[in-house]
């Protein structure tokens, strides 16, 4: 079973119109029990304070339960946003949806070797 799921963002644009109902779905995704999330902004070509915003909420959502990977940074317009607010210095980044897999499959294989050494 995949401890993971994958959600990647349809809209060109991540910004104050869909940044407030991005961030209720996330919470509802969390609430769910979705474990790890991975983000994929592949189709995004802009993002402003708002959708950085989400990506926060999202970061800290999951940063209690499990992981949160950014993948699909591919506009120049995203990167740059992301390397100026210096997110790219607290977010796990990935180049890929198969890197972000990998990651959380490392991240999960670690947190069991560790809650075994607990008990």
């Amino acid at each position: 079973k995949d401890k993971y799921a994958v959600f990647q963002l349809g809209e060109e644009n991540l910004n104050s119109l869909i940044a407030p109902k991005l961030k209720s779905e996330l919470v509802i995704f969390a609430e769910k029990g979705i474990k790890n999330l991975i983000f994929d902004l592949s189709n995004v070509r802009y993002v402003d304070s708002s959708g950085l915003s989400a990506i926060l909420t999202a970061n800290r959502l999951w940063k209690g339960q499990g992981s949160f990977v950014l993948t699909g940074i591919e506009h120049p317009n995203v990167k740059r946003l992301i390397e100026i607010s210096r997110l790219d210095t607290i977010l796990n980044i990935q180049p890929s949806v198969e890197d972000a897999i990998n990651v959380v499959h490392m991240e999960e294989l670690q947190r069991e070797i560790q809650d075994t050494t607990e008990e």
